[in-house]
């Protein structure tokens, strides 16, 4: 029996782990929502069942098998999810439309705090950035639910084959087969690289505030040099994406031009650095609204990836972004 004796004890033992956890279950699902309700699923999991707990593995072990088993659960019932890049072809600013897909269920952003914990080695906080990007947990729902588990736990989270092996009831040629057949998987997928945001280094900090210049002065052409040549915007909830400087320029000039005169707000999501975006009232009233979460993505000192959440009425909560600005708002 474990030496947790009273439920005052198991509460901070269970809080201590529900970053990690969070993040576990950020990455199997490609949902922060889901992911929250994962590990509180989890928690209520664990009090149930706590009197059955014989500590012959350590609570972590213990909570982290709960947690599995929680996401397999969902998963099996079809809960994948995708960016608009998995779903179509690049559209072309003529002749682009946004057009929601309601039967499809899309990968969606989380903040830093909520998934990824604190720790005094770099190269840790290093490799957990790297495995909340966007491009990779994307690229982790082309993978079996099992393969998944297997592959976050092996490659993110450094577990040894026969921790993973206990944790799946399987054996350790059967979790090095399946992270064989994930790590083949994740290599057809072309994983595109990008820098995390934290800590930002000199050029990468002036890129974002030229990036910020440029937007809210909404100067499209010195924007446009900020970009990688072949660079991708992006519009859940909608399927439209767009790639390379003329369409998205164009699209800025044109179906976007509602974007203009707008104000942006730096913050983090997904390890990368974001911007909450705020457009002018649309009845002419002072101030500014919501409109996008701007998630950044930057490799080799250009933007290559622009992912533009539009349901602001989900995100800005979660970012502690606030419900609107009024005029003379200036960024800190």
């Amino acid at each position: 029996m474990s030496d947790l004796a009273t439920s005052t004890d198991l509460d901070t033992a269970l809080d201590r782990y529900r970053v990690e956890l969070t993040g576990y279950c950020y990455r199997m699902l490609g949902s922060s929502f889901d992911a929250e309700d994962a590990v509180q699923d989890t928690y209520i999991r664990a009090w149930r069942s706590f009197e059955k707990f014989e500590g012959r593995s350590s609570l972590r072990s213990w909570l982290y098998r709960i947690a599995t088993n929680v996401c397999l659960d969902l998963l099996n019932a079809g809960n994948k999810r995708a960016r608009p890049m998995d779903l179509s072809a690049p559209q072309h600013q003529a002749s682009a439309v946004l057009n929601e897909r309601p039967e499809v269920t899309w990968l969606e952003p989380v903040p830093d705090g909520r998934v990824l914990p604190q720790t005094a080695d770099p190269a840790e906080m290093a490799l957990a950035r790297e495995s909340v990007r966007l491009a990779f947990v994307a690229a982790l729902q082309h993978l079996p639910p099992k393969q998944r588990a297997v592959l976050i736990l092996r490659e993110v989270l450094a577990w040894k084959a026969d921790e993973v092996a206990t944790l799946l009831d399987t054996t350790v040629a059967s979790v090095n087969s399946a992270l064989q057949r994930a790590r083949a998987t994740l290599a057809g997928s072309r994983i595109r690289e990008s820098e995390a945001a934290d800590p930002l280094d000199a050029d990468q900090a002036k890129l974002l505030e030229q990036y910020l210049t440029a937007f809210e002065a909404y100067d499209i052409a010195r924007l446009t040099t900020l970009l990688h040549e072949d660079a991708v915007l992006s519009m859940p909830p909608f399927d439209l994406w767009l790639q390379g400087h003329e369409d998205i320029a164009a699209w800025h000039l044109n179906q976007g031009i509602g974007c203009k005169g707008s104000r942006l707000i730096p913050t983090t999501a997904n390890g990368m650095p974001a911007f909450g975006q705020y457009r002018p009232r649309e009845d002419g009233a002072p101030g500014y609204v919501p409109w996008a979460l701007q998630v950044l993505e930057i490799s080799d000192g250009k933007i290559v990836g622009l992912n533009a959440f539009l349901d602001t009425a989900r995100w800005f909560p979660l970012f502690g972004l606030p419900e609107q600005l009024d005029e003379a708002y200036e960024v800190q």
